[in-house]
């Protein structure tokens, strides 16, 4: 298993809430998918933002998450704002 900080975007802080919401690996967070985990991360620390969740697709796909396309951001964003509701 390899640890979470290994991915572009997780620092030691990201990392600690992670495994705080149940994920405890990078193989883990990619098998439950950024929408996922923000949404578990959300239940734990509800002043997490959209910022989070860009962070957390572009670990998954090790890009840094300023870095997304406009597509990618656009459906994360309305993600997190359904959440919002």
């Amino acid at each position: 298993m390899s640890e979470l900080t290994s991915m572009m975007n997780i620092g030691s802080e990201m990392e600690k809430k992670l495994i705080s919401a149940g994920i405890e690996s990078s193989e883990e967070l990619i098998d439950v998918g950024a929408k996922e985990a923000f949404l578990r991360l959300k239940q734990k620390y509800p002043n997490v933002c959209l910022v989070h969740l860009y962070a957390l697709e572009g670990a998954i796909h090790d890009t840094e998450y300023n870095r997304l396309s406009e597509d990618t951001k656009k459906e994360l964003k309305e993600f997190s704002d359904f959440l919002k509701k």
